[in-house]
């Protein structure tokens, strides 16, 4: 096998961009980001459940360690969902809707934190590769791979969109259940308040209508799009240093250029590695930090300031 094919598969040459768009595995009409995401969901689910067993309360006997974690992963967990509860989304959404919409956030949370990971992990290329060997031949310019997990499924605006249409199903939810169709409409035209104030308000409801509904579909669109554009720079601009080592060999240059060139640009791909993983963890927060804040805009705003009230004072 050549170093070309070597390179190629590894992502090496090319266009970057072909790396990330998604692709049917083989020649069914199945997308390698549905499988990714399957199987992701498989994944998160079984590494929680083996958290929260580690996490549950064990038995008397074995004393005051009983309310200790049993195994360094359920601690990481357990430190990461009390952070998340008891500092990001209690003073946002208060006790009570916290507790309602916990499992939701904490789910799309871990769920968009394994598909960020998954995709900075070569499993692609990895398959690609091994059938290659195997003597199956494709052109990594195609819509098509013969791998059947992996890949940046965050980096398809499909998923990033679909992940968005379910935080606005739940916030339209929450609104119609919490505020009933009168107070849903009344608070896209700017509140109780002003609907029932004075008539020389009214002049502004319809501006304030249309720009609040407006917003039912931006606020989800913003969060698709920024989950969506942040993976695919993160990973392109990994992709492109891969490339520097192959540019260098089809430059002419001489040996040690090509050398020094392939290390700067492996140690740079490294850090940006690095890089890259606290990336995966920001958006996955953020994602569910906005989600949160979306929701929380549909409860009833007397509960609410008294919600964020007992919030501040217990902190």
């Amino acid at each position: 096998m050549s170093v070309h094919m070597v390179t190629n598969l590894l992502a090496s040459e090319g266009d970057p961009i072909s790396h990330l768009v998604d692709k049917n595995m083989g020649d069914t009409p199945l997308m390698l980001s549905m499988a990714t995401m399957v199987v992701s969901a498989g994944v998160i689910c079984w590494l929680l459940a083996r958290a929260a067993k580690a996490i549950a309360t064990g038995p008397a006997s074995i004393g005051n360690r009983r309310y200790l974690p049993a195994t360094k992963f359920g601690a990481v967990v357990e430190v990461m969902i009390l952070y998340l509860r008891d500092q990001m989304l209690v003073p946002v959404m208060g006790e009570r809707l916290t507790k309602k919409y916990l499992g939701f956030l904490l789910s799309l949370f871990f769920f968009i934190l394994i598909l960020n990971i998954v995709g900075l992990v070569p499993f692609v290329e990895v398959q690609e590769l091994v059938a290659y060997l195997r003597g199956q031949n494709y052109d990594l310019q195609e819509h098509q791979t013969a791998a059947i997990f992996g890949g940046a499924a965050t980096a398809s605006i499909s998923v990033t969109a679909g992940l968005a249409c379910v935080t606005f199903v739940v916030v339209q939810v929450q609104g119609f259940r919490e505020l009933g169709i009168k107070g849903w409409l009344e608070h896209l035209c700017g509140g109780h308040e002003l609907v029932h104030g004075s008539i020389f308000l009214w002049l502004v409801i319809p501006i304030i209508f249309a720009v609040e509904f407006l917003g039912l579909f931006i606020k989800p669109a913003a969060l698709a799009i920024r989950l969506f554009a942040n993976m695919v720079a993160g990973h392109t601009l990994l992709l492109t240093l891969t490339m520097f080592g192959t540019m260098a060999v089809k430059a002419g240059l001489g040996m040690f250029a090509v050398t020094s060139i392939t290390l700067v640009s492996g140690v740079g791909a490294i850090l940006i590695t690095f890089l890259e993983v606290f990336v995966a963890l920001l958006q996955a927060f953020i994602f569910m930090f906005l989600s949160s804040v979306f929701i929380s805009l549909m409860a009833h705003e007397e509960d609410a300031s008294e919600e964020h009230g007992e919030a501040a004072h217990a902190h």
